[in-house]
């Protein structure tokens, strides 16, 4: 009895080893097929990579059907409007930048040389609502003004979900045209307004009335679509496109808000980043004309973004801007004027120190003993840079004293539970994560079920809730039928936002963003960025 017992640890024992060998040589495998890319992409000269705001991912066959009719090799990356700048700032080198704004082009250093800019389209950003809600508010066959969603809002008559402003351009501008309209509409937006105190308290009663906030404009149609919120704030083409949606599955439409008082365009600029190599010039300026020319522009239209001047066209195709969900193209649209950079940046941090609604976060960290050593690591490392409120601040993610954060260190139970209830005081919780080693088996279900109870108990009319969710491996405790059960019986949304690192299972946890309306984030080969990413969708 006792050899077999012997025996049997030896078989354990020699397949943990083949299995962590097999790791090792597929992640090199991995590296050196990364190595060989960056290699042909570098000595490919018939080639564009561009970094791109994600919203244009819905142009990808546009783009990919002219590259490959004209025999040419088009990379896109797809970043958000504020990660492209740091991006390029940082040395990052790209042939092309196709943001959302020109606005954001002045925000990047002398040492990123841009030329040949131009906008490629227009596209408002605006308040959507579901069209018997937009009835029940007046709202519908008359004019509006800003003030009058604001007081919506304030009255609690009326909740929106939008696009981080410190993340993405639609929520920047978005925000940027709220502030403006709300300061009185004047010539620029300055110091004074930013320290307005009634600009100041309208815009936090505005922002009480956010649901749900989305780092990306991609996932905030995803959530809108799959959660049940009646207004939205984004950008019109978005709207377009999910109001097609809804009326494939039989559901009521949303109808567009254009305040006669302003609204916040994006014109969507394409500029050439200048490397030195003429040939990449060329194979821009042929794409960049394509893009402008009659034939690129209607593409462009297809997918409900304006190509004429002026906001005003009696001739577009209805089918697309169809004026029964609201849109409007009979009228000229009040823009709303960008202030300068230097306002911009103070205005954004306004709004992550005090305008924002407070938030209670909830962190599942996967202590299991595959974490040990270098996965411990990084995870410390970057719970480190979330939880400093210096380190956070460099990208507009930190905690105020209004926010909540709960760590909750899991392995085969939940380990224990770590709280503040001032996002600002966070040092005892970074000392008990940096003294607890890993060590046991994996249990993100129970883990999540223990979350989400702390959250039940909050009141989502004071805070934003969510759970971010870190593993590095399949779970081998509890089960995802009681997450379900218990989720659905709780009967609030509350997202669960997962972090894969190491060997999580992919599937298992799109299973749980599925259910919650959340997202799945890839930290296997940075892990710091991947806290980055989702900090910015809570």
């Amino acid at each position: 009895m006792e050899k077999n017992k012997i025996k049997y640890i030896i078989f354990i024992a020699v397949v943990l080893i083949i299995t962590y060998l097999f790791n090792v040589a597929y992640d090199q495998i991995q590296s050196d097929l990364a190595d060989l890319t960056d290699l042909e992409y570098e000595t490919t000269e018939n080639s564009l990579k561009i970094i791109s705001s994600s919203e244009n991912q819905d142009l990808e066959n546009i783009i990919k059907t002219y590259a490959r009719e004209n025999d040419i090799e088009i990379e896109i990356e797809y970043a958000g409007t504020l990660e492209i700048m740091e991006k390029l700032n940082s040395g990052e080198e790209y042939d092309a930048v196709w943001c959302s704004n020109s606005v954001w082009l002045y925000m990047l250093d002398d040492s990123v040389e841009i030329s040949e800019s131009k906008s490629t389209s227009i596209n408002p950003v605006i308040f959507a609502i579901k069209e018997s809600k937009a009835r029940e508010l007046g709202f519908i066959d008359r004019d509006i003004y800003t003030k009058d969603i604001v007081e919506a809002i304030k009255n609690g008559s009326l909740k929106f979900s939008m696009s981080n402003p410190t993340q993405t351009n639609s929520g920047a501008t978005a925000y940027l045209g709220l502030l403006s309209t709300l300061a009185g509409n004047p010539e620029v937006l300055n110091t004074t307004h930013l320290e307005d105190e009634y600009v100041k308290q309208e815009l936090v009663s505005l922002f009480n009335g956010m649901e749900r906030s989305s780092g990306s404009e991609s996932f905030l149609e995803e959530l809108f679509l799959k959660g049940s919120y009646e207004a939205v704030v984004t950008y019109e083409s978005s709207i377009i496109n999910i109001n097609n949606q809804l009326e494939r599955n039989n559901q009521e439409t949303l109808y567009a808000l254009y305040p006669i008082d302003g609204v916040s365009i994006s014109d969507s600029p394409l500029a050439y980043i200048d490397n030195g190599n003429d040939d990449k010039k060329e194979l821009f300026l042929n794409f960049r004309n394509y893009i402008l020319s009659d034939e690129g522009q209607e593409l462009l239209a297809q997918t409900g973004r304006r190509t004429w001047f002026g906001g005003v066209n009696e001739k577009v195709d209805k089918d697309i801007f169809n004026p029964d969900w609201g849109i409007d193209t009979s009228k000229y649209i009040v823009p709303i004027k960008f202030p300068n950079t230097k306002i911009i940046q103070d205005a954004l941090s306004l709004y992550q120190a005090e305008l924002r609604k407070p938030i209670h976060t909830v962190f599942c960290l996967d202590y299991s003993g595959s974490m040990y050593g270098e996965g411990n690591q990084e995870l410390t490392d970057a719970m480190k840079y979330i939880l400093t409120q210096e380190e956070a601040q460099k990208d507009l993610l930190q905690f105020t004293e209004k926010d909540k954060i709960t760590v909750i260190p899991f392995s085969t139970n939940v380990i224990s539970t770590w709280q503040t209830t001032d996002g600002t005081n966070t040092q005892d919780i970074l000392t008990n994560i940096l003294n607890l080693e890993p060590t046991g088996s994996t249990n993100i279900y129970d883990t999540s079920i223990e979350a989400l109870e702390i959250l039940n108990q909050e009141d989502g009319n004071t805070y934003n809730l969510s759970i971010i969710l870190m593993t590095d491996g399949l779970s081998n405790m509890g089960s995802y039928s009681d997450l379900s059960y218990e989720y659905r019986k709780m009967g609030k949304e509350i997202p669960i936002y997962s972090i894969m690192f190491g060997n999580a299972y992919e599937n298992e946890l799109e299973y749980i963003a599925e259910l919650t309306n959340a997202k799945v984030f890839d930290g296997k080969t940075d892990l710091l960025k991947a806290f980055k990413e989702v900090r910015g969708y809570n």
